[in-house]
């Protein structure tokens, strides 16, 4: 898309185009739009009167949530002159601002977004093609007009429900076939039409009209006491139907914007719904009609449910809010601080991406796609100074995980989890701090210590920013520090979200980007775009969700757990690790944690663990299922940018990131590392936390206080960490005494050991 590919372009407020330089004309500036968003191979690039009409739509999307949230109704944005009573302070009702969410997206998403590939010029198949759809196009309106139909006669106080013989035949041949017909084949079209970059498929305008019908008629009917009758025989055929076709949308938009590892599971589940009364032990279910469980799944039990109901709130406003840091430039200033800051150390470049990257990781959510953005930067930085190409993709894809596990934002977890356990925010921002830094301390030692094998130097002065002029800007950090206390002093995560995001508006009038009325419109442009994908993967989660939740699998799998624990807690632990990180490959973080969450945590808490700790448990094996072998998504992202092998670069990234593995348990057998205890014992168990996340890292790479490690003393170094880890008084001394002799050993004995390398490039 054209308007991504200049996304990191500034403008001053009179509309010129911003300069180049971070503020002084002798500084150096590394990083400059390091946060744009990358151009999809299936994503169309528009130009002429069409990439205005889809910026507009894009820009519109976005405000109209940003106005949303804030309670900025008709009334308010217009200065009273138009006031329905119905729009009081907020424009909709719950249910129908999800649907009108999850259509925007649908809508925006087929424009952009190709079902199949690109060709140079229109063939006679894609001309024959394009008929067809044109003439799907009849009974997708058709669908639609009857839905406003509906809503007419409802209006003029029709009674409606479903068991009215007249009503049934309406919804079902009127609305309900040709919906069908129109969606299936619309969708079937787009897998086999290709057209030029730049133009729209004609089986797209045909998808759009159906997801714009099934949500003027789900907010018809739902407006009305049918919402109570969903999942019952009264419920109208015509929700069942609208249900169908909308999970088809959802499931095929999922497609074409996050591949086919989410469709797989979500087909896997869907199929379960109805097969399930056949399957033995646990696994069975009872008989569910498919006009019982679609009625119901297209409701807050799935699809509407708390997915949906994360990205229409929390996520999309951080992606404003990410949106505005990048049009200001803002995302430039946090990578070329972090070179300033930790260039000239020892493998510098690595170092860079562990701040970089887990910062810009935090804030945008997704792992592989910071792997992309960031990743573009570090990683050929990373190779000049001597690391090889698997491990340079290997650091980013770590670091780039880590920030969906960094406060206060990761990557949106938090709200999400706020949503499904009904702890509070704050609360869980707080728990998440000491976890966060282990995981991020563990891959610094990692990256260190290979540095330090490697004889590698760091970058010169002449190469970096200067750090005394990165400093005069650090008033860049404000929208941030503006989050992280408007959140702390009591807000509501949108109140504190929007404060944020007028913050980065507002600091961008102290440097060379100003944002004017165009960069707005630009930002909101790019956060519409940038929306797509995650909503549509949040909803198809929701797909699976509903499943779990109307066949009561979740609960039969917390019977399995207990039935193993009775043997061995840890056991059932691992049980469930291995789950949670099965469940999550292929997926982003958000629809993989959602998806675990209503699988493992439960059977969790039915052991006795608290639910925070159960959350968080399931939450951080979901996040590291994106540097797990053999699907691992920011693993492979990165290695397209190294040239690595993908299994490679996975298997590296696997080691560099193995804390994250170890923090669950941690934090598991010891709740002071979620800030539950007594102020001493929190600082005791993170101090000893660190210091076996240190051993550990020394005992992975072999290298432990200045020389290496002969691989019995790495031994035991993993020894020491473990009993490090396990957090009692006891075991933090036998560690300890463990750790000291290996050092002992290690001083006087002097075991055989390989000579560090110099590395490539180091000189």
């Amino acid at each position: 898309m054209a308007s991504n590919e200049t996304a990191g372009t500034g403008n001053n407020a009179d509309g010129n185009e911003g300069g180049g330089k971070s503020g002084d004309d002798d500084t150096l500036v590394i990083a400059q739009g390091v946060d744009e968003v990358p151009v999809e191979e299936n994503r169309r690039i528009f130009d002429g009167p069409m990439i205005k009409i889809i910026m507009l739509g894009a820009a519109l999307y976005a405000f109209f949530h940003m106005a949303a949230l804030n309670g900025l109704g008709l009334s308010a944005l217009t200065g009273g002159l138009i006031a329905p009573d119905f729009l009081p302070d907020f424009p909709m009702e719950t249910w129908n601002f999800r649907i009108v969410h999850i259509a925007g997206a649908l809508a925006l998403g087929f424009l952009w977004y190709a079902g199949a590939g690109f060709v140079q010029e229109r063939t006679r198949a894609s001309t024959l093609l394009s008929l067809i759809a044109y003439l799907l196009l009849i009974p997708a309106f058709l669908s639609l007009g009857a839905s406003i139909w509906f809503a007419i006669q409802i209006a003029n106080g029709v009674s409606w429900n479903g068991m009215d013989a007249a009503i049934k035949f309406n919804e079902t041949w009127v609305f309900g076939a040709p919906l069908m017909l129109a969606t299936v084949g619309g969708i079937l079209l787009g897998w086999a039409h290709r057209t030029p970059r730049e133009r729209i498929a004609a089986p797209d305008f045909v998808l759009i009209v159906c997801g714009t019908a099934v949500a003027v008629y789900l907010i018809t009917i739902y407006g009305t006491l049918m919402r109570n009758s969903t999942g019952t025989p009264f419920a109208p055929i015509g929700i069942s139907i609208a249900a169908v076709a909308g999970t088809l949308l959802i499931m095929e938009l999922t497609r074409r914007v996050a591949g086919l590892a989410l469709i797989v599971i979500a087909t896997l589940f869907l199929i379960y719904v109805f097969v399930g009364e056949y399957l033995p032990g646990f696994l069975q279910s009872p008989a569910i009609t498919w006009q019982r469980f679609f009625s119901q799944v297209y409701t807050d039990a799935g699809i509407l449910g708390p997915t949906t109901a994360v990205s229409s709130t929390y996520i999309i406003l951080f992606i404003i809010f990410a949106a505005f840091l990048q049009a200001s430039r803002v995302g430039d200033y946090f990578v070329n601080f972090a070179f300033a800051l930790a260039g000239r150390a020892r493998g510098g470049p690595a170092k860079v991406a562990i701040f970089a990257s887990g910062l810009m990781g935090m804030i945008n959510g997704t792992s592989a796609g910071n792997v992309v953005a960031t990743g573009s930067l570090t990683i050929p930085l990373m190779k000049k100074v001597g690391y090889k190409p698997r491990t340079a993709g290997a650091i980013e894809a770590a670091a780039s995980t880590g920030g969906q596990i960094m406060p206060p934002i990761m990557g949106a977890g938090a709200f999400i989890m706020a949503e499904i356990t009904g702890i509070p925010y704050t609360e869980i921002a707080f728990a998440a701090i000491i976890p966060a830094v282990l995981y991020f301390v563990s891959i610094y030692f990692m990256v260190d210590f290979e540095a330090a094998k490697l004889g590698m130097r760091g970058m010169r002065d002449d190469e970096l920013p200067r750090l005394k002029a990165m400093a005069k800007q650090v008033f860049l950090f404000l929208p941030i520090v503006i989050l992280i206390i408007a959140l702390f002093m009591g807000y509501s995560v949108i109140r504190a979200g929007t404060l944020a995001t007028v913050a980065a508006a507002v600091v961008s009038w102290l440097t060379p980007y100003r944002m004017g009325p165009r960069s707005v419109f630009k930002a909101f442009e790019i956060a519409g775009s940038m929306s797509i994908q995650i909503i549509a993967v949040c909803a198809c989660a929701g797909i699976i969700v509903g499943v779990i939740s109307l066949t009561g699998v979740g609960a039969r799998f917390s019977n399995l757990l207990l039935g193993l624990a009775e043997h061995s807690q840890l056991l059932a632990l691992v049980f469930a690790m291995c789950i949670a990180i099965l469940l999550g490959m292929g997926m982003p973080t958000t629809a993989a944690y959602a998806v675990a969450a209503s699988v493992v945590a439960p059977g969790l808490i039915e052991l006795g663990i608290p639910a925070l700790t159960a959350h968080f448990f399931v939450f951080y094996f979901a996040v590291v299922s994106a540097i797990t072998p053999p699907v691992a998504l920011a693993s492979y992202a990165a290695a397209g940018i190294s040239g690595a092998n993908a299994m490679e670069t996975s298997v590296a990234s696997f080691k560099i990131g193995i804390a994250a593995f170890i923090v669950p348990f941690m934090f598991f057998y010891n709740s002071a590392l979620l800030m539950e205890g007594g102020t001493v014992e929190i600082l005791r168990a993170g101090a000893t936390a660190v210091v076996g996340v240190f051993l550990l890292s020394s005992a992975v790479q072999g290298w432990f206080l200045g020389s290496g490690a002969a691989w019995f003393l790495r031994i035991a170094l993993a020894i020491a960490a473990l009993f490090m880890i396990e957090g009692g008084l006891v075991t933090d001394l036998i560690g300890i005494g463990v750790a000291a002799a290996t050092f002992f050993i290690q001083r006087i004995f002097r075991p055989k050991q390989g000579a560090p390398t110099i590395a490539r490039g180091a000189d």
